[in-house]
């Protein structure tokens, strides 16, 4: 069995319509920019206001990839 090292950043997302739709986007942008995607950690979820009514929800997400190497 060969040793790994991952890395773990955190992203937010944000969709006008759900929290798991603000996730997904998360981690379909960080998809674009990094490889070997491991695991999606949803920590946070809040909303953005503005005047009484919801705009955005939000998802903070802690992706772990594999380093190269």
């Amino acid at each position: 069995m060969s040793e790994s090292v991952y890395k773990i950043i955190e992203v937010v997302g944000t969709s006008p319509t759900s929290w798991e739709e603000a996730a997904t986007r998360a981690v379909e942008a960080a998809g674009k920019s990094l490889r070997d995607l491991r695991v999606a950690e949803v920590t946070k979820l809040d909303m953005k206001v503005e005047d009484g009514k919801i705009k955005f929800f939000r998802a903070r997400v802690n992706i772990s990839f594999k380093l190269e190497g």
